[in-house]
């Protein structure tokens, strides 16, 4: 099986691949939506992501990824301590997906041959402590949007049918990808992604020549291409670890919580997710630059990843909301 592309291999698209790794090291931020045209690197990004994230410390039994015995949920009759370390799991969601098969269901076949009231667990279930990705995000169903909306609320998986009462966990960071001109996404499930992304094909031809270069190195001299790209991805993942201890750390003045604040209030923001994931994301992102205090020059740079998808509309604006927060920005934080 071919290896995923390389992170750090990935021509442009700087805001993007920025919001990625501030999810990586912050999974609290509350997950990413890229939206723009196709063929553009989405989801070869998702995939890339996964392969560069650091490994997890599991149980090795038990089926929601749990690090310590004592979380496993009861229903999986998980008995052994052993654990290893495994890949952050990143689990794609189908478009056509059924409930049964994200949340999980009864074990047909246990029922049948042994007459066991089994669990067989969901999408949700693999995920946890990892990525879900549902590329076309925009063209999903609207009871598993509800069923999403649920889980990531309150980070757990409730299964009350056919008999069953089952729970576990399901902290997971939510990726979606899709193009909106086909079809926008409910606002409910939009304020769910902490953060926002829109890409388009680059128009610099050098940048598309060198877009062209690599994917052909890495379709026709993998072996080549991995080594050349392996150092730089490494370097990304031992980032991503230093910066998580380094937001351990890191000081947040109250001149940066009002600066969050009075931008959140004068874009018109509705309730106060805005502020909180402008913070998070802030802070992920002065933690990835190894700097041990937040600064608004921090908060500037974020400020459009957390609050773009989060505006009214305004129809007399032509620019875009991500137009309108750097204005905002620029006039508020100077």
């Amino acid at each position: 099986m071919k290896h995923p592309f390389p992170f750090s291999a990935i021509v442009g698209q700087t805001e993007m691949k920025r919001a990625m790794l501030l999810t990586a090291i912050d999974p609290t931020i509350g997950g990413v939506l890229v939206f723009g045209d196709r063929g553009t690197g989405k989801s070869t990004a998702v995939r890339a992501l996964a392969a560069l994230l650091p490994p997890i410390k599991a149980v090795k039994t038990c089926p929601v990824n749990s690090e310590r015995l004592e979380d496993c949920p009861a229903w999986a009759n998980v008995t052994a301590k052993a654990t290893h370390s495994m890949p952050t799991p990143v689990v794609d969601l189908p478009l056509g997906a059924s409930e049964d098969r994200v949340t999980g269901a009864l074990d047909i076949e246990k029922a049948l041959t042994k007459g066991e009231k089994a669990f067989q667990p969901g999408l949700l279930a693999q995920a946890n402590r990892g990525y879900l990705y549902i590329d076309e995000v925009n063209l999903l169903e609207d009871h598993i949007v509800d069923l999403l909306l649920d889980v990531a609320q309150s980070g757990e998986n409730v299964v009350e049918r056919e008999g069953l009462s089952i729970r576990h966990a399901a902290r997971f960071v939510l990726v979606g990808s899709g193009n909106p001109e086909e079809g926008e996404l409910r606002p409910q499930l939009l304020d769910r992604f902490g953060l926002s992304v829109d890409v388009a094909s680059p128009t610099d031809i050098d940048e598309r020549v060198e877009v062209i270069k690599r994917r052909d190195a890495y379709e026709h001299d993998n072996a080549a291409f991995m080594l050349r790209w392996q150092a730089e991805d490494a370097a990304l993942r031992d980032r991503i670890l230093k910066a998580r201890k380094t937001l351990k750390k890191l000081k947040t003045p109250d001149s940066s919580l009002r600066d969050v604040a009075e931008l959140c209030v004068k874009l018109g923001s509705d309730g106060l997710r805005g502020e909180l994931t402008l913070l998070k994301a802030a802070r992920a992102y002065a933690a990835s630059r190894d700097d041990t205090a937040l600064t608004r020059a921090h908060i500037r740079d974020v400020a459009a990843l957390a609050l773009r998808h989060r505006l009214r509309r305004d129809p007399l604006d032509e620019a875009g909301s991500g137009a309108r927060v750097d204005r905002i920005v620029a006039e508020t934080l100077a």
